[in-house]
């Protein structure tokens, strides 16, 4: 009988398993939803379970409201723990965030090399932000000795991909006079790469 139960239960789990995880997927969608209209307590009450579970997506997000105060006040250091939770799962954008907010120094200490590690990191999996960072730091030797050929391949990378400060930055390098700009806000999953930014992503 006790047989005839556990093989029952090994069978039907899978199905279970199967059931729950479209639901965890919709969740964080629906959290995205309410971000959008502003409604960030339900954002919230969606996010906290699947971040604490580990989805990388809902960690991010939740360290983006705690970032800019949205629903809950703001905390930059708890961003940045959230934004590296999500980061070390390799999540792009919560690799440009965590980058973002070492390179401002928001919340934690400025490091210039740990930005550029992990701009570095989202800048290879095609985040167009970060690779515009990356290239203004090796554009600047912010971090990292100056390497203007490094810097445009970077700043090709993500212009190619229609990002328009990337553009604008392309057609900067070769005049000296000239200042390059990086990103400097956050990054959702909202927000088209095209469009520039000054704030971390969710």
């Amino acid at each position: 009988m006790l047989k005839r139960f556990f093989l029952g239960f090994v069978l039907a789990l899978p199905i279970a398993l199967s059931q729950a995880l479209p639901v965890a997927a919709q969740s964080v969608q629906d959290a995205g939803e309410a971000y959008k209209r502003g409604d960030y307590a339900t954002a919230l009450k969606v996010l906290w379970p699947q971040a604490a579970q580990g989805n990388a997506e809902a960690q991010n997000n939740l360290g983006l409201m705690y970032y800019r105060g949205q629903g809950i006040p703001q905390d930059r250091a708890e961003a940045a723990s959230w934004f590296r939770m999500a980061a070390e799962r390799g999540h792009p954008r919560a690799q440009y965030n965590l980058g973002l907010t070492y390179h401002k120094g928001a919340g934690i200490p400025q490091d210039s090399a740990e930005a550029l590690k992990w701009f570095r990191k989202a800048a290879e999996q095609g985040n167009a932000k970060a690779q515009n960072n990356l290239a203004v730091m090796y554009h600047r030797g912010d971090g990292v000795s100056k390497d203007s050929a490094e810097a445009v391949k970077w700043f090709r990378k993500a212009a190619a991909q229609g990002h328009a400060r990337a553009q604008e930055n392309l057609g900067l390098v070769s005049k000296p006079s000239e200042e390059v700009a990086p990103e400097s806000q956050p990054e959702s999953q909202s927000q088209p790469q095209s469009q520039p930014q000054s704030q971390p992503a969710p």
